[in-house]
Parts: C-alpha cells; structure tokens; sequence
C-alpha cells in the first residue's frame, strides 16, 4: 500500500505543478491584456493609463478577470489538471496517511521549475533551482525520518473543533495581513492561505473517503464530503489570487511546504498520526535546517535573477533575456 500511496501522491504532485504553471501563464496574459487595454484607453483620451480598477471598483474588475481566465485555454487546461489531481490525492488519501500523502506534494517544487522552464521558456537561474532544491530535499529528508505512521480512518468529532477551527483562524489571519500588502509578500502570504485551505481540503476528504468503508450512503450522508468541496473552493480562490500577485517562486514555496507542514499537524490532532522522535531528531533537524536554508536562498535567488514567469513568452519572442539581471524590490 505504501508503494502506491506514494505513485499516486507523485503524480497528483505533478498534475498540480502543471496546473500551477498553466494558470500563472494565463494569469500573467490576462495582466498584459488589461496593461495594453489601459494604454489604449490613456492615449485615446490623451492622458496617461487610470489606475487599477478604475470607476468600476474592485469588485467589478475581479469578476471581468475571472470571466476573461475562463476564456483562457492555460486557464482551463489548469482547472482540468487540478480536477485529476484532486483524484489522484483522494486516491493516496484512501490507501495512506495524511501526513504522509500531503508532505509528498512537496516534489511539485521540481516538476514546477520543470514544466515552468517548458512552458515560459525561460530557465530559473542556478540560484533558484538550488533553494528549490534545498526545500524539497530538506522536506524529504525530514518526512523519511519521521516516517509518519497511520492513524485512524476518521477524526472524532471533537478534534474537528480543534484542528478545523485552528485552521480556518490561521487563513482568516494570514488574508487579513495579505490585503495591505503588494507584490512577493501578498504571494507568499496568500499562497500559504492557499496552503493551509488545501490542506484542510485533504483531511476533511480522508475524513469522507474514511468512511466509504461503511458504504456509499455513510460517505455521501456525512457533512464533511460537502465541507471538502467548500474549503476547497476557498483554497482555489485564494490560490489565484496568489497567480495573480506576483510570481510562482513567491507563492509556490508557501503553497507547498506550507500544504505539508499543516497537513502533519491536522494529522496529529485528528487522525492520531504520529512521527518518530528519539534519535530521529537530529535528521528531521537537519531536514528543518535545510528548508529554512532553501527559503533564504530563495530569497536572494529571486531578487536577483528576476521573476522568470513574469512575461507571456507567446506575446514578446526574444524581448527579454532568459533571466533578467535587473534587482527587484
């Protein structure tokens, strides 16, 4: 079982890291649509672009966005992606664990830069692949010395007081502090909002398919198939409002590791999963160590490579270099 927990965790981790890239591109066309359709307005008028949202308000311009991405073959493909992979993990979630499911999601880092390369032509720098790297290896380094162990199939009902109410407080503070903020740290912030919605996501879908054991009436008669598809749409929303701030080296790092590193611990708290201690801490410490050394070579990576998603390659052929050199604030 543990063989194909782990196949089907790989490959929802795959179709997710597609879905990402593709959604970032459409993302990234339909800012540059609304950039030039700005332009063409300000010099119509003789006077230079309005700014963002202009006399429809905020409210009115993210719908025309949303309607402008479903028009969108990227955007789509993505939604199609994310739809197989929701599959693929409620699979993994069926034959595994939740702490060891999630935290596998963590090679989407690697199959992004591998598909992002593919799909905006242009390679991350040497700086980005390591930190990348740094946080993938350390994640895994630190999951095969926890070797997080099974618990039960469902959660009691009063650990969902804990575990969901913690984890809906968590989002409703990490959005409160995204709104004032631009950029990277808006990414980073909602795409860990995203992070922990997903996760939250999985466990209340391991809490249904726990209980398709019983038979099909148990699961379809139980509130948490219905809250999954709730929260879940919570997370998905959140998640391009990630695409939408800024770039995947920003909100992708958040995503994963934050999806993984929340789903041990509603593991803990709901299903009664556990991790080894003892002289399994030293590894997990140097697992932690790692990733926090990713996340600061991340940092630096991006602010001077440059956001190697950041342009339509469709849209402007040979215009800019692989990795833009200009620093970044």
């Amino acid at each position: 079982m543990t063989a194909l927990t782990v196949l089907l965790a790989l490959l929802a981790a795959l179709s997710n890291a597609s879905a990402s890239v593709l959604q970032r591109r459409a993302a990234v066309q339909e800012q540059e649509r609304e950039q030039e359709h700005e332009q063409r307005r300000g010099q119509g008028r003789g006077q230079g672009p309005e700014p963002a949202g202009g006399a429809a308000g905020p409210e009115r311009s993210a719908v025309r966005r949303y309607a402008h991405l479903l028009r969108r073959p990227y955007w789509l493909a993505g939604a199609g992606l994310l739809a197989l992979s929701s599959l693929l993990q409620a699979g993994a979630l069926a034959v595994g664990s939740l702490s060891l499911v999630q935290p596998l999601l963590a090679a989407e880092l690697l199959f992004t830069l591998a598909v992002g390369s593919v799909v905006f032509r242009r390679r991350p720098d040497g700086r980005t692949w390591l930190a990348f790297a740094a946080l993938g290896g350390g994640l895994a380094l630190f999951l095969l010395a926890a070797a997080p162990s099974p618990g039960r199939p469902t959660a009691r009902p009063g650990d969902w007081l804990l575990g969901g109410g913690g984890a809906l407080g968590t989002v409703v503070l990490l959005v409160t502090v995204a709104r004032p903020a631009r950029g990277a740290s808006r990414a980073a912030l909602l795409g860990l909002a995203s992070a922990v919605s997903f996760a939250l996501t999985a466990a209340l879908l391991k809490e249904a398919v726990g209980r398709l054991g019983q038979g099909p009436a148990a699961m379809f008669g139980h509130w948490s198939l219905y809250a999954t598809g709730a929260a879940g749409l919570v997370a998905f929303l959140l998640l391009q409002g990630a695409f939408g701030a800024g770039s995947l080296t920003a909100s992708q790092p958040a995503l994963t590791l934050g999806d993984a590193l929340t789903s041990v611990v509603l593991g803990w708290v709901l299903f009664a999963e556990s991790i080894r201690l003892g002289l399994n801490v030293l590894p997990e410490a140097i697992g932690v160590a790692l990733i926090g050394a990713g996340s600061i070579g991340l940092a630096h990576a991006s602010s001077v490579g440059g956001e190697w998603d950041a342009t339509d390659p469709g849209t402007s052929p040979g215009s800019a270099p692989a990795v833009p050199r200009t620093p970044r604030r």
